[in-house]
Formats: C-alpha cells, structure tokens, sequence
C-alpha cells in the first residue's frame, strides 16, 4: 500500500499560513475620489512565524505587507508583479519571541532579519558592544524591529485618497529609559509610493541619547548582476579595508558569488533645498528600480551594504539613510553621532520607498539623482577614514 501523507505546512512560502480576520476593524475596502484602497489584517499560524501579527495594504498600484509585531517593518512589496524585498536564508518572518537578540554573541538579530525596510535602535543602531569583562552591552542593531507595536490604527481620507496604518512601538526599562516610536506608514489610492513617518519622543524626564538606521534591502529580481547604485554624494568612504579593496565597483553589483564576505560603504549625500536627498538601486536592465527619498536633517548619514553572496546565503543590497554610521555606539557618541533629546522631546525621521517599474520611471529617478549630485565632484576616501570608523 502506498505510503500518504497529510501536509498542515511547510518550508515554502509564509503567506499561505496567514489566517486573515475579514471581521477585524483593521480591514477595510475603502472607495475614494483616487481609486479603491483595501487593507486586510490577520496573523500568521505554526512556526517560528506564529501570531506575528501582519497588516496588508493594497492601493491598486502596489501591495505592501507590515509586520506591527516587529517593530512596524515592512516586510515585502509587489508593484506592477515586480517583487520589492530578499530571499534571506531565515524562513521569514520570525516571532521576537524566537529571536536571542541578548545572546551573547551580541548578534542574534540576525536570528530574525528578513524584511524589506527594518529598523534599527533606538539606544544603539550598529555593530554590537561588549564590555572590559566581555559582557554585551548593546546587541547588533538594537532592539526596536523586534519589539511589538501596543497600539495599531488605520487612518484614512476618502477626499484625498490617503491612508495610514500608525503603530506606537515602546522601547523601555525601569530607571533607564522610555522612548516611544510612533510609526505612520502612508500609501495613497492609485500610487506605488510608500512614506515612512516616525516621530521619536524621549517620554522620560531626564535627557536620552537615540540613534537610528532604515535597513532596506533589497534582493533578485532588481539586484543582479550589472545592477547599480546611483547617489548624489557629497563624500564616501569605505568601512574596512576589505571594502576598501572594491572602492572602484563600490556602486556595481556582480552575481551571486559563493564565500562572498559583506563590504560597506559610508556617505553623506548632497541634498536640495528642502534638505531631501534621493538614492537608487536599478537593475541591470534600467528597467526596474527602488528609489529611497529621505531628510538628511534627521538622516544625516548613508550606508551601503552590498553582500552579493551565493542566493542560498542571502543575496542582498541595503540602502541605510541612519542618523550615524553603524559602528559601536560608544564611538559613534565619542564623534557626536547620536541625537540628543530632552525629556519629553521629539526627533522626526522620513523615510519615502519608490517602486520602479518602467524605464520612464527609474530614468527619471536617475535625473533628480544627477540634477542633485551638480557639477562638483565628490570627496572620495579610499581608505577608511579617520572619525568614520574606528582604528582608521
């Protein structure tokens, strides 16, 4: 007699294990003077993934996946049936719950990292820290993309077309601190474009001292080989001497290629009058791209992550505008990087993702790119550079 089997779930997509509330206040079908916009909330079932707590919007132009229980990530994008994210090696997404962000090793973030647009902070947003004794002290990336949003809402405007989902996200301790993110992630009827609008308040009394990095990656298809970077920069300079040895392709991106070791680049980028910067990742082609707009008042500073490893082993580009350069915190502080808050004080950070689909699109991403950058040529740094990174 044949062997049968009956499958509940497995190691392929998450999203068949979603179980979506039709009767949750959180999912809505929404007719505006812009087009119809729908939003659907549920939670995914079994595995590492369980009761992760999920929020789909789908504008007509772009379907957008949030993940409130990791700290309000964005956890993939479709536009135009172009997919916008990566295929990290985690089976994605992962409950905080299962993810040893205490380990100490100081990286078990990356127990738990797969998402498009993850933050990283707010006490400390870069490489993890450990003490005389080699006791951790600050964990890789900081705690708030694995912490859970206690209040979710969905805002919307049928005249305009606009929509909100706004989640408040509380990293705290008892006599150390209080910060509250309070998220709103925007979408409009009609259009693929995604703005990120995060508001820090220091809600304790004495002064706090915060930091923050948007970590967006982005894989197969608009990375491959031949794809680019495009940035209007002001100065860069390599991390390590590693990444210093690729300093002329820091930009270009090659294939999959087994045993590769991460390289990161650091910039400031130059800016209108408006202080709005744009940076871009287009492929090979020209024909598609994901373009990233962000204040440089509250984003400073530009990361390049490039990690073109084997597929299986997470084959993967970030574009990270953060308030500082991902080094350990206690230098950071030392070169003034971290942003001071009083009590009751509040930093704003935005964040805008631009899903492009067309030639036309990524073309015309490209011209602002160049309208910006202006005829002077940048300050190129080809070797790690002294107050950038440590031991430089």
């Amino acid at each position: 007699m044949a062997t049968k089997s009956a499958n509940y779930r497995s190691l392929g997509s998450r999203v068949p294990s979603i179980l979506w509330d039709q009767n949750s206040p959180l999912s809505l079908q929404i007719d505006t003077r812009k087009g119809e916009i729908s939003t659907r909330h549920g939670r995914f079932s079994g595995g590492a993934a369980d009761q992760v707590e999920v929020i789909e919007v789908d504008t007509g132009a772009i379907r957008v996946m949030i993940l409130p229980t990791r700290g309000m990530s964005i956890w993939r994008m479709e536009a135009s049936g172009v997919r916008f994210g990566w295929q990290s090696p985690i089976f994605g997404p992962v409950h905080p719950s299962q993810v040893p962000i205490f380990d100490s090793s100081g990286i078990g973030w990356l127990e738990g990292f797969d998402e498009l647009l993850v933050r990283c902070g707010l006490e400390s947003n870069g490489a993890p820290e450990h003490d005389a004794e080699g006791n951790l002290v600050h964990p890789l990336h900081g705690r708030i993309g694995n912490l859970p949003a206690d209040s979710l809402t969905i805002e919307y405007d049928e005249a305009s077309g606009r929509l909100e989902v706004i989640g408040e996200v509380l990293e705290s301790r008892l006599f150390v601190k209080r910060l509250r993110l309070r998220s709103r992630i925007r979408f409009e009827a009609g259009s693929a474009e995604v703005a990120v609008l995060d508001d820090v308040t220091n809600e304790l009394s004495k002064p706090a001292s915060i930091q923050l990095l948007y970590h967006i990656n982005v894989g197969a298809p608009i990375l491959g080989e031949g794809a680019k970077i495009e940035a209007p920069l002001e100065s860069l300079a390599p991390k390590d001497s590693l990444s210093a040895s690729e300093m002329e392709t820091w930009n270009k991106f090659g294939p999959p290629e087994e045993g590769y070791a991460e390289r990161v680049y650091f910039a400031r980028l130059r800016a209108d009058e408006s202080s709005a910067t744009t940076a871009m990742l287009r492929s090979a082609d020209g024909e598609k791209g994901l373009g990233v707009t962000f204040n440089v008042n509250g984003l400073p500073r530009f990361i390049v992550w490039k990690n073109t490893a084997a597929e299986s082993d997470g084959y993967v580009t970030g574009l990270e505008p953060a308030t500082n350069y991902p080094n350990i915190r206690s230098f950071e502080e030392k070169q003034g990087r971290t942003v001071e808050l009083d009590g009751g004080a509040t930093a704003s950070f935005r964040v805008k993702l631009m899903p492009l689909t067309t030639a036309e699109q990524v073309d015309d991403v490209s011209r602002q790119i160049q309208k910006l950058q202006g005829d002077d040529d940048p300050e190129i740094h080809l070797r790690p550079r002294p107050g950038w990174s440590p031991g430089a």
